[in-house]
């Protein structure tokens, strides 16, 4: 893959960019690749309005040589201010049929290879949702963990608003979905690293920084424990934290891509809305 902007291609992330709010609308707006071969990785809450949604994608999608996109919990959300009113697996089957028309790559396409620098690597959108496995410490059932965050004042929005339909629950509906995709990734060539992008990460180690340790309820499910080692994931980007940043386990590198509300990232040294590199890895020439 070859440049014609004066560079080499990038892989790119960035994730929870919440448009909702006039300052993340801007960022936006603002957002340009730096080459014209650039790929862009959206994992996750762009806006709770399909309205909202459609824009900033197809914003995006005119900018960058391809977009993949991943469902947040705020696209899943069935929000009173929405003129779409679907619930359930019927919202997200929308909002994949809206991102095809668009040209942006989704959970339910097949797997684009990079061929840019650092490649080939196979990139995997995924939406697997939540089970309620990060109980919090001391509890060992669904039930007790709800209670327990409800004493501390922390429970999610998705329990009034992310509804399962048809599934009996969420957790149901996020066992269906890792099974199917744990069949798509078993089927990559076994020599072919993959960079999942999940709005959650596939491993808890990531919520021992959470202020509010419960709420890792609400972050990913146990059953991609070992997901990072069984198929040679090279990075794994995810965000919904609103804690970018890098960590390593067991060798694997996972990327929070996150931008966050604006009164988080007004807190933070950098710029606001820098798209993160995935590939070349930061600090690797271009």
């Amino acid at each position: 893959m070859t440049s014609t902007a004066g560079g080499a291609a990038q892989l790119l992330a960035i994730s929870d960019l919440h448009i909702g709010y006039p300052e993340n609308r801007a960022l936006v707006e603002d957002m340009r690749p730096g080459t014209d071969d650039d790929w862009l990785l959206v994992a996750g809450d762009v806006a709770e309005t399909v309205a909202d949604i459609r824009w900033t994608l197809k914003t995006l999608a005119a900018r960058f040589r391809k977009v993949v996109w991943v469902p947040g919990n705020h696209e899943l959300w069935t929000h009173p201010s929405d003129a779409v009113t679907l619930r359930g697996v019927a919202r997200y089957e929308y909002l994949v049929e809206m991102c095809r028309e668009l040209g942006v790559t989704t959970p339910e396409d097949p797997y684009p290879v990079w061929e840019g620098p650092g490649g080939p690597v196979a990139v995997a959108p995924l939406f697997l949702l939540y089970d309620y496995s990060f109980l919090p410490a001391g509890c060992t059932t669904k039930e007790q963990g709800l209670e327990y965050a409800q004493g501390t004042g922390i429970v999610c929005t998705d329990e009034y608003l992310l509804h399962p339909d048809p599934y009996p629950s969420r957790e149901a509906w996020c066992r269906a979905r890792v099974a199917g995709t744990e069949r798509r990734l078993a089927e990559l060539p076994g020599d072919l690293p993959v960079i999942p992008v999940n709005h959650y990460p596939l491993h808890r180690h990531p919520m021992d920084v959470l202020w509010h340790p419960e709420f890792a309820m609400w972050c990913g499910t146990d059953l991609t424990a070992d997901w990072h080692r069984r198929f040679r994931v090279h990075t794994m980007v995810y965000g919904h934290l609103h804690i970018p940043r890098t960590t390593w386990h067991e060798g694997v590198r996972f990327e929070e891509v996150s931008v966050g509300y604006p009164r988080e990232w007004r807190k933070r040294s950098g710029p606001p809305g820098r798209l993160r590199r995935v590939l070349p890895r930061e600090g690797e020439e271009l």
